[in-house]
């Protein structure tokens, strides 16, 4: 297929229906971003450095920590740029690549998801074969497949979308470069797109989507059989926080990508995509430990480790410091023959 004719560059519309009143978006957006990018990275150093938590559940949870930070590095850094920048200009390439980055990394987060309901429903239907079923070795298959698939599908995607041709404009109604409002601007038929799209989006989200939801048939049913209500309780807790990921990512992006016929405004879209980009990767620290006691109490351990080792660093610096003065005083009294200096000042 030629290449028909693309613009060099595209321009993002973002919120500038807002006009100069978008400039106040921009410290609440970076607050959320950066509180996101902390929390998230928190989470994975916490599990990376303690061995208590060298385990599947958290080896997951540390794979969908580090794709919030990725996913909201693709699209969010360049929207609170475009808040302030009179001109919100993005090159052709450049949306490519952020386009093939965003729904890659998106697709990847689904299927961790789904790989973290397989390891709950392992844990609390078959724990007597927890270790050999959720090995290290099935758990590296499980994440490499996950992060794998997504990238090597996207390619024909993408590539799609390059060879369009883009006869209506090069305004795209959105802060990044979305899939429907980039299709709209092509005048070739994007049919075989759409089926392929849907195609993209049973095989990532509502596949996995459909795997979280029959494990956690079996997990309700099975916990609902346990004698004890502490355990009852304790196994709903630990799947808790993963429930709530699951409604808020996969209830957005159905709406977004999956529901037929998208016709909503773009503003709606807008909007919800909002939530999937920069308020979900900022609540998820919160939703993840708020119910976790282990992680709770690793954490607290790990401060407090830390605060003991600052101590111990600054009252060896004030020793050094002072030991330095006393050795200074020491050899000023035998050069002036017994006398201290009337001021000795430290190095």
């Amino acid at each position: 297929m030629a290449n028909l004719s693309h613009p060099s560059e595209f321009i993002l519309l973002g919120f500038s229906h807002l006009g100069e009143l978008q400039i106040l978006l921009y410290g609440p957006f970076l607050v959320l971003y950066l509180l996101a990018f902390i929390g998230n990275t928190v989470i994975i150093i916490t599990i990376f450095v303690d061995t208590h938590l060298h385990t599947p559940m958290y080896f997951f949870l540390g794979n969908f920590s580090l794709l919030e930070i990725l996913v909201t590095m693709t699209a969010v850094p360049r929207m609170l740029s475009d808040l302030l920048a009179p001109h919100k200009v993005i090159s052709f390439t450049g949306c490519m690549v952020q386009f093939y980055f965003y729904f890659s990394l998106g697709s990847t987060s689904f299927l961790i998801l789904s790989d973290m309901a397989l390891d709950r429903f392992v844990a609390i239907c078959h724990p007597l074969h927890y270790g050999t079923l959720m090995s290290g070795t099935v758990c590296a298959q499980l994440a490499g497949a996950a992060w794998a698939t997504p990238f090597l599908a996207m390619v024909p995607t993408v590539f799609s979308r390059v060879y369009l041709s883009y006869c209506h404009g090069n305004v795209i109604n959105h802060f990044f470069c979305d899939n429907a409002p980039l299709l709209q601007l092509s005048c070739s038929d994007t049919r075989l797109l759409g089926f392929w799209d849907f195609v993209m989006a049973l095989a990532f989200v509502l596949s996995s989507f459909l795997v979280t939801l029959v494990s956690y048939g079996y997990i309700v049913s099975t916990v609902l059989h346990l004698p004890s209500a502490s355990g009852r309780q304790k196994a709903f807790s630990t799947c808790g926080s993963h429930l709530t990921l699951v409604f808020i990512g996969y209830s957005s992006t159905i709406f977004l990508y999956v529901r037929p016929g998208k016709a909503h405004s773009a503003e709606v879209n807008k909007t919800v995509a909002l939530v999937t980009s920069i308020l979900t990767p900022f609540l998820n620290p919160f939703i993840l430990t708020l119910r976790n006691e282990t992680f709770k109490a690793v954490l607290r351990g790990q401060m407090q480790r830390l605060k003991g080792l600052l101590q111990v660093t600054c009252n060896d610096g004030f020793k050094e410091r002072f030991m330095g003065v006393d050795k200074r005083n020491i050899e000023t009294r035998l050069q002036t023959g017994g006398q201290f200096p009337d001021k000795v000042t430290p190095e």
